[in-house]
C-alpha cells in the first residue's frame, strides 16, 4: 500500500522481523520451527498492542528508597480469538498478560451463500468494559474479521477499544475492514502485495492454521 491509515500499525520492518518471516514463509520449514518463530512474531504484535493502551501516572519506591515516576495501565483487557487459527495467538497474549481472559468466536463459510456465518461465540460477560485484542493471524478478504467485530460491538464493546492483531494482511482486507470500522486499529506484522485468485494472501505463508497445528 502506498500510504497507510493512521489506524494501521505496522511493526518496524527490521532485519530480525524479516528473518522471522523468511523462516515461516518457507515451504520447507518444519512445523516445530514454524510454531516457534510464529510465536516470536505474535509476541511482538502483542507488545505493540499493549503500547496502545491508556496509562496514568503511578509513582513507586525503589529498594533504594528513591521515587520512580512510572505509569500503570488503565482498564482491563481480554483476548478474543477467531477459531481456529486465532487460537495460535492466545499463548502470546498470556505470556505478556498474566491471567488474561480469553473469548472465542467461530466463523465458517456458509456453503450456500459462500459468506461468513457465525457458528459459536463465548465471550467474557463483562467484555463491554474491557479493551479487546481480536486475534487472527491472517487478514485476507476481511470477511471473518468484520463479522467477528460486529459480534463484539453487538456485545457493547466500543470500536475504539478494539485492536485487531494479525501477522500478515492483504491490502484488500485492510480496505474492506476499515470501510466498516475506520476507527479500529489494525496491528500487523506485514502487508503483502495482494490476494491470489483463490483469495489467499500472496506470497503469504500458506494455510496458517494447518501449518501451526498439523502434526
Amino acid at each position: 500500500m502506498s500510504s497507510l491509515s493512521p489506524n494501521v500499525l505496522l511493526l518496524e520492518q527490521t532485519n530480525q522481523l524479516k528473518g522471522l518471516f523468511s523462516i515461516i514463509r518457507s515451504k520447507d520449514t518444519h512445523r516445530s520451527d514454524f510454531v516457534f518463530y510464529s510465536d516470536r512474531i505474535i509476541r511482538l504484535l502483542v507488545e505493540k498492542g499493549l503500547e496502545q493502551l491508556p496509562v496514568e501516572t503511578h509513582d513507586v519506591q525503589t529498594p533504594l528508597d528513591v521515587t520512580y515516576e512510572g505509569v500503570k495501565f488503565l482498564g482491563k483487557i481480554c483476548g478474543v480469538s477467531i477459531v481456529r487459527a486465532g487460537e495460535s495467538m492466545e499463548q502470546g497474549l498470556r505470556d505478556c498478560c498474566r491471567s488474561v481472559r480469553i473469548g472465542k468466536i467461530l466463523i465458517q463459510r456458509d456453503e450456500e451463500t459462500a459468506l461468513p456465518k457465525l457458528f459459536y461465540e463465548k465471550l467474557p460477560e463483562d467484555i463491554s468494559d474491557r479493551y479487546v485484542f481480536l486475534l487472527d493471524p491472517m487478514l485476507a478478504t476481511g470477511g471473518s474479521a468484520i463479522l467477528a467485530t460486529e459480534v463484539l460491538i453487538s456485545r457493547g464493546v466500543k470500536p475504539e477499544r478494539i485492536f485487531f492483531l494479525n501477522l500478515l494482511a492483504a491490502p484488500e482486507g485492510i480496505v474492506a475492514y476499515h470501510d466498516k470500522f475506520p476507527n479500529i486499529k489494525i496491528i500487523t506484522g506485514g502487508i503483502d502485495p495482494k490476494l491470489d485468485a483463490k483469495k489467499r494472501i500472496e506470497p503469504g505463508v500458506g494455510d496458517f492454521g494447518d501449518r501451526y497445528y498439523s502434526i
